[in-house]
């Protein structure tokens, strides 16, 4: 990967995931969606395909082709969802059980795909060993907490924590990338 792809992807993998946990704690604190929260979200979202192929390709060629298919349908699942929060905002929907209820079938495939697909990408990633062990473990954490939340249909608070741990594992991600030499004392 050539420098600027990976100082984008750096940059990406850091303050993506970050925006996405703050605009989190917006919508937790105000109690719901609201417009600046909304569009916070959709620019945290935007870029979350391109820097999973960037994370992907800084783990080449150690890791899988099942690391990239987790990548590509990770990115894919979010290429909906930031649409998601563009129609949240064209029908003013006052909170995540609303517009899942509103969006349905369609929805919920798409929360299966990332899933599906954040167990892809975080189990090639342990297995590539190109990035340190402690950032796929919560990524996947936050996957399987999010996936007993959509079973169980817990509260939406125990959502925002699988999110939070999987923005962890990606800003951490990130930190690895541009921290080489500390990030792999800790693997």
């Amino acid at each position: 990967m050539d420098r600027l792809a990976t100082r984008l992807t750096i940059l990406g993998a850091i303050l993506a995931p970050s925006l996405h946990t703050f605009t989190d704690i917006l919508e937790w604190a105000h109690g719901g969606f609201y417009p600046i929260q909304l569009w916070l979200n959709y620019f945290a979202f935007l870029p979350l395909p391109a820097v999973m192929l960037g994370l992907y390709a800084a783990q080449r060629p150690r890791i899988s082709s099942m690391g990239l298919l987790g990548a590509i349908g990770y990115g894919f699942a979010f290429i909906y969802f930031t649409h998601t929060t563009l129609l949240a905002l064209a029908a003013t929907t006052h909170d995540y059980q609303q517009l899942w209820g509103e969006l349905g079938t369609t929805y919920t495939f798409h929360g299966v795909l990332m899933i599906a697909a954040g167990i892809a990408f975080g189990g090639a990633t342990l297995r590539a060993k190109v990035l340190p062990s402690w950032t796929a473990w919560p990524f996947l954490a936050g996957i399987g907490l999010n996936l007993i939340i959509g079973l169980l249909s817990a509260p939406e608070i125990y959502q925002i924590v699988g999110s939070l741990l999987r923005n962890f594992a990606l800003v951490g991600m990130g930190w690895a990338i541009a921290r080489p030499a500390s990030a792999a004392a800790v693997v």
